[in-house]
């Protein structure tokens, strides 16, 4: 109690925070061009697309951001402290303005955090955000939020874009942006480091560069970066990765990360040859994992049997599906034997129509899966992203935190379409009260085993994430989140 209490004080005393320095200044703009449609960036809701999620956490921060690296670093939030038990994350807000010059309180901050979560119930992201119980006002500078048990990983949450907060449509930073009427590209600049409640720091305007940012579909976006137009190319995935590549000596340009998340295919009805989970383990039983990838030729990529990764658990590892251990033939000559019975009851050819986005990527991996599935009597047949009739949904999305529970989330029933599995679901929101360690990690453990059995999505491995990058542009570091921030590529030094 007196550690939390010294804590507690520490966060009432002025702030010493020191400015350090950069080269990188000068008043050429670094041309940022977000691969997708050129109104992306622009989307307002609870859920943002990729492309505004980009301007969103450039122009309204949260409690706490990202650095370059993915790393969690203070935003409206100065410091924080959290208490011995993990329970109360405590956040002392910096001394700085809204942009219309009203103090930033935190009477203000907590309604508007709120009123944030609060969107987000129906979402993925709210699901995340379940153990969140309480928000307090301290004094007008410090506010308090409590969790119904420990999650290291809580600050990640905190960063995401959705939580930024604004005022009248307007954040507080770090970065301000204009845009032209009729224009779809964003300027934007950085704010002067006393607006954001820093020191004042001499001659800091040499220190930064101006960040242009536009949306452009994949080839268009290449295309702008080989002309010289762009300086940094972002949002790339596998459907476009084979654009990517400019030849021999554009090839050190090409970013790859190594990120986490979920990457194969969502099941989104059990009709006709997915109508049972025995079936649907067939197709994912078939599917060379190691030989998936080929023709994208990427080093060290992590092909999984399952939904959660194995990395991604700690103390208590599930067991793998029984078929994961079997050589790819046997696998293959079980699944044909499930598939040709249904054939024989249903007196018709198995087909499954796959919804991956357009682009070559796409139909390279599709070629795969479809050798794949011949293999065991199924037909694939490939259906633009947007088909309402599909069999299989790419699904395609980096993780937000490093724990089973961000995977077991993103196939909540209460926010996918198709079969879901309600038992896993219901362990999951269990653990959100246990304080037991272990007794947490066996309720995910034995959820994950749920959602094994429905057989609801069939794994890849890792997704992959891809970008542009010119040598003399600062500001841009792989990591395994997938996260480039906007604003660390203006050079600021803060």
């Amino acid at each position: 109690m007196m550690r939390s209490l010294l804590a507690f004080l520490f966060l009432l005393l002025p702030p010493f925070l020191v400015a350090g320095c950069s080269d990188n200044g000068g008043d050429d703009a670094v041309n940022v061009v977000l691969i997708g449609d050129s109104g992306s960036p622009f989307q307002r809701g609870a859920t943002l697309t990729p492309q505004a999620r980009y301007l969103q956490s450039a122009t309204a921060e949260g409690l706490v951001g990202f650095s370059a690296t993915g790393e969690i670093i203070p935003a409206i939030a100065e410091r924080w402290i959290v208490t011995d038990d993990g329970l109360s994350y405590i956040f002392r807000l910096r001394n700085s303005n809204w942009t219309s010059g009203d103090p930033i309180e935190a009477g203000d901050i907590r309604a508007r955090l709120i009123a944030n979560i609060q969107k987000l119930e129906a979402t993925a992201l709210g699901h995340d955000l379940a153990k969140v119980t309480d928000i307090r006002e301290m004094t007008g500078r410090v506010i308090e939020i409590q969790l119904t048990s420990p999650m290291p990983d809580f600050l990640r949450l905190l960063a995401q874009p959705e939580l930024g907060f604004t005022r009248d449509d307007v954040g507080a930073g770090p970065m301000v942006s204009a845009q032209e009427e009729g224009n779809l590209q964003v300027a934007l600049s950085t704010l002067p480091p006393e607006a954001r409640g820093l020191p004042a720091l001499r001659n800091w305007e040499g220190l930064v560069r101006p960040v242009t940012v536009r949306a452009l579909p994949a080839s268009a976006a290449v295309n702008a970066f080989s002309e010289g137009e762009a300086d940094v190319v972002l949002n790339g995935r596998v459907a476009n990765l084979p654009l990517s590549d400019l030849g021999p000596l554009s090839r050190a340009n090409i970013r790859l990360d190594a990120a986490q998340g979920v990457f194969g295919l969502a099941v989104r009805n059990e009709e006709g040859v997915l109508s049972t989970p025995v079936l649907r383990k067939a197709l994912s039983m078939a599917i060379d994992r190691d030989d998936l990838m080929t023709p994208f030729n990427i080093g060290g990529w992590l092909p999984s049997n399952t939904a959660v990764p194995r990395g991604v658990w700690t103390a208590i590892v599930p067991e793998a599906p029984s078929w994961t251990a079997l050589p790819l033939d046997q696998r293959r000559s079980i699944a044909a034997s499930a598939i040709n019975a249904w054939k024989s009851q249903n007196n018709g050819p198995a087909i499954v129509r796959i919804a991956m986005p357009n682009g070559p990527g796409s139909d390279q991996m599709f070629g795969q899966l479809k050798r794949d599935w011949e293999a065991i009597g199924v037909e694939a047949q490939l259906v633009s992203s947007d088909e309402k009739a599909a069999d299989l949904v790419l699904l395609d999305r980096t993780a937000l935190f490093a724990s089973p529970r961000w995977f077991l989330n993103q196939f909540h029933c209460e926010i996918r379409p198709g079969p879901c599995a309600e038992k896993a679901d219901e362990l999951v929101e269990k653990s959100l009260q246990e304080l037991n360690p272990k007794l947490k990690a066996e309720m995910l453990a034995l959820a994950e085993l749920e959602l094994e059995d429905a057989a609801i999505f069939i794994p890849f491995g890792a997704p992959i994430r891809w970008s542009l990058v010119r040598s003399d542009v600062a500001g841009f570091e792989d990591n395994i989140w997938g996260l480039h921030p906007l604003f660390p590529l203006s050079g600021s030094p803060n």
